[in-house]
């Protein structure tokens, strides 16, 4: 794509971004699955105690700023390697897919990682999501089937 842009997301990027999260649960077939209020995901990104980052890739449009993708992650440590990225989503909306949207923000995550030191970048994709997978395929060759994911909800 043309004059695209890549930026650490602000809070006024925020109703956006809840839009492409949306949309990622759609594609996933898990929309009732969203259920984080927009004043939490304000709060968990931009308030005193951030917990998550983004990158925003984004180009004018009629004069206006669009954003067309983002990359969200945060923080995790393991006790065998140390601090790592935990890349929670990576989204391009559905007319922007295969422009090279993903790469550039991917890279922009690996060069964060770098940047920071973290010991390396984890994240989960779905088994059927082949296309996800055929682009991870394009950095690492490590898909690891032994983990088994496991969640308590508390709410």
């Amino acid at each position: 794509m043309e004059d695209i842009t890549l930026r650490v997301a602000r809070k006024e990027d925020c109703p956006r971004l809840m839009e492409l999260i949306r949309e990622l649960a759609e594609y996933e077939k898990a929309s009732e699955e969203v259920t984080v209020s927009m004043a939490h995901f304000e709060e968990s990104g931009f308030g005193p105690h951030p917990v998550w980052k983004a990158f925003v890739a984004t180009s004018m449009v009629e004069g206006r700023e669009v954003i067309h993708g983002m990359a969200l992650y945060y923080i995790r440590y393991s006790t065998w390697k140390g601090c790592r990225m935990y890349l929670e989503d990576i989204i391009v909306t559905r007319e922007c897919r295969g422009k090279g949207l993903g790469k550039l923000l991917f890279d922009q995550l690996i060069l964060e990682a770098q940047e920071k030191q973290f010991s390396g970048i984890t994240f989960q994709v779905l088994e059927w999501n082949t296309p996800a997978i055929n682009f991870y395929k394009n950095y690492t060759n490590k898909f690891d089937p032994e983990w088994i994911n496991v969640a308590i909800e508390l709410r």
